[in-house]
């Protein structure tokens, strides 16, 4: 699968319009058009731009999988507006942080 397919599929499952998607990334209509058209994919130069409107990590748009599926952003889509949350502020921790914050949510779960 092309890189831009996979874009295209996130977009759709975001509800995101093109128009929306070229001004919230910079890239201009008629470049996120050639994709499409010309079954070509975006230079590497917009790829961080594009991962973070769409929401997905590089390695989610960037990564291939058995039958061309990537069963990743499957499970991404799978998320809540709260678990994307959560997610994304994980993410932007820094790593003691991180490893805080995986004792206390273990410790939540042996105290159910």
């Amino acid at each position: 699968m092309l890189i831009s397919e996979k874009i295209f599929l996130i977009m759709k499952k975001r509800g995101l319009s093109q128009k929306e998607f070229s001004e919230q990334t910079g890239i201009s209509q008629s470049t996120i058009s050639d994709w499409k058209r010309k079954n070509t994919n975006p230079s590497a130069d917009k790829i961080l731009k594009i991962c973070e409107v769409l929401r997905v990590t590089p390695y989610e748009l960037l990564a291939e999988s058995a039958g061309g599926a990537n069963k990743e952003m499957d499970y991404v889509f799978a998320l809540n507006e709260e678990e994307e949350h959560v997610l994304e502020s994980f993410r932007n921790l820094g790593g003691r942080q991180k490893e805080r914050l995986l004792g206390y949510m273990t410790a939540l779960q042996e105290n159910k």
